[in-house]
């Protein structure tokens, strides 16, 4: 038996299916795990959705950024865009289904007893524990009744920095950035959400979060997260682990193996 981590698949079914071919996953045997934006731009998001609500068990995901903006979509705070590629999914009797599925997914979750997984990455403020417990609060919030109130508070880029003071839609709201939007940090503690390229053409006042000494994290904790594609799957560090390698924009899918660490991709097939 072994666990898959699979990168963001963003509604490219036919991808997602060559890659497990490739590992030869077996929904019976094997685990799966997705690092979030199981849908957004690719032009395959029912398929995508029912073909992971079929394997039950077998498959957990976190959320992404791309989810909860289907999240937002459905609840009618934001609109569809042309380029997320939803309207198949939208118009699908299977909707409700897949919304009420998708609202019990976590921000953070352990692959296993030392691997987190979340869509963008652990702030450096934050030990893994603590991530699991404020996730926990999110889910609590996606779960009640005002729902739709917490998501339609969620947008923006303020607090830009965590406070353990900070209290209901702006704690909120800072959780779900960076756990779902993060890729830089500046003056060692502040989300930065202007700039989306790789490190190498980052200003100098920008460092990714993975490369800011985090006291918190234990040397044996590892960290699996998607969401930026300009890395291609490299971060240079032992304990995190790149897995959106940008198939949606032509590239490749990528999947890890647990426990021995092993990396898998397929190129884009038209």
């Amino acid at each position: 038996m072994a666990t898959y981590i699979v990168g963001d698949i963003q509604g490219c079914f036919e991808g997602l299916q060559a890659l497990l071919r490739k590992v030869e996953f077996s929904p019976i045997n094997d685990r799966l795990i997705a690092v979030g934006d199981l849908i957004g731009r690719g032009n395959q998001p029912l398929e995508t959705l029912d073909y992971l609500y079929s394997l039950e068990d077998s498959f957990d995901t976190v959320l992404g950024n791309h989810d909860l903006n289907l999240l937002a979509i459905y609840a009618g705070i934001r609109k569809a865009k042309p380029n997320d590629n939803l309207d198949t999914l939208l118009a699908s009797p299977t909707l409700k289904t897949h919304i009420n599925w998708l609202k019990c997914k976590p921000l953070a979750l352990m692959a296993d007893q030392d691997t987190l997984v979340t869509h963008a990455g652990l702030y450096p403020q934050w030990s893994v524990k603590k991530a699991l417990k404020l996730s926990s609060e999110v889910s609590e919030k996606l779960h009640s009744n005002d729902w739709k109130a917490f998501l339609a508070n969620m947008y923006g880029n303020e607090p830009s920095t965590w406070k353990k003071s900070l209290q209901g839609a702006e704690r909120f709201r800072f959780i779900v950035n960076a756990m779902t939007r993060m890729r830089f940090i500046k003056h060692h503690d502040e989300l930065d959400f202007s700039c989306k390229t790789s490190p190498d053409l980052a200003p100098d006042h920008l460092t990714p979060w993975f490369n800011i000494k985090n006291q918190k994290l234990k040397t044996n904790q590892k960290v699996v997260f998607g969401h930026w594609a300009s890395l291609n799957g490299n971060t240079k560090l032992q304990q995190f682990h790149a897995l959106d390698t940008g198939y949606v924009w032509g590239q490749n899918m990528t999947i890890q193996r647990l426990p021995s660490g092993k990396i898998f991709s397929i190129k884009y097939q038209d």
